[in-house]
């Protein structure tokens, strides 16, 4: 017995000694994604990465259109969390406590016309870029994705990149789809509520197959209501799949009267 009892310890031995190396491995790739995020803990932290993207807002977004960043009881809110939650920062979580908003879900902008949900996510788009953050997402509209669609006869560059990839490993890229079901008339014979489906099929699908720590976001803005968007997006599915696809996403209301 005593025999058997040593044998069992160097063999375990041996196994932790083959994946100690693993392990270690992953927790070095824990370490490295934090470390490639700015601590916004910090309250000066915080305050100066504001700073920045009132900057790009004004002086890079906004500049053309002759408009300022305007940041009140509307929009301050959604802004501090958007700030926390693209700089992976946990407090992102406390900012609508009641809301269960997530770190590794998607974001889902919703409100009215005007209220300034694109303009947001192009901002922090450009902010995340200066910034050089993992997290910077492409900003793109249904109406360029499904121009790409008629030239391409796919939508594979919005989804898993393949043509980037090697072998069968894609190279999807984060990216923010604004505008999903306004208008789903044909374009050009083309049915654009189905490449839409299709996109928060695959999307979704991307999203699960990647880890905490290299995961692709795929963030949407959208005019319609949730029931809206139930109606718009359940129609095409008798099983409920694609309202299904909404769960990985943080639903953001942003309120408010026409910015335009």
């Amino acid at each position: 017995m005593l025999r058997l009892l040593k044998q069992r310890k160097k063999e375990e031995a041996n196994a932790f000694i083959t994946v100690g190396p693993i392990i270690k491995k992953a927790e070095d790739e824990r370490t490295r994604a934090k470390l490639a995020m700015p601590d916004l803990s910090d309250p000066s932290v915080f305050s100066a990465h504001m700073a920045i993207l009132e900057y790009v807002a004004n002086n890079i977004i906004l500049a053309p259109q002759r408009r300022k960043f305007e940041i009140d009881e509307n929009n301050s809110e959604v802004i501090r969390f958007l700030m926390y939650y693209f700089n992976n920062c946990e407090l992102a979580e406390q900012v609508f406590p009641k809301r269960g908003y997530k770190l590794h879900k998607n974001i889902l902008l919703q409100g009215g016309v005007g209220v300034g949900k694109t303009m947001l996510m192009q901002i922090f788009s450009e902010y995340l870029k200066r910034t050089n953050n993992p997290r910077y997402f492409f900003n793109v509209s249904v109406t360029q994705m499904v121009n790409y669609y008629s030239i391409n006869n796919n939508i594979d560059r919005f989804l898993y990149n393949e043509r980037e990839g090697k072998g069968f490993q894609g190279s999807p890229v984060n990216l923010c789809l604004n505008d999903i079901g306004v208008d789903n008339r044909p374009f050009y014979g083309i049915d654009t509520l189905t490449i839409v489906h299709d996109f928060l099929h695959a999307r979704n699908e991307i999203w699960a197959n990647y880890s905490e720590y290299d995961r692709r976001f795929a963030h949407l803005t959208t005019n319609l209501s949730d029931e809206q968007l139930k109606k718009k997006f359940g129609q095409k599915d008798e099983y409920g799949r694609i309202i299904d696809r909404f769960k990985t996403y943080n639903v953001i209301p942003l309120s408010g009267k026409s910015r335009r």
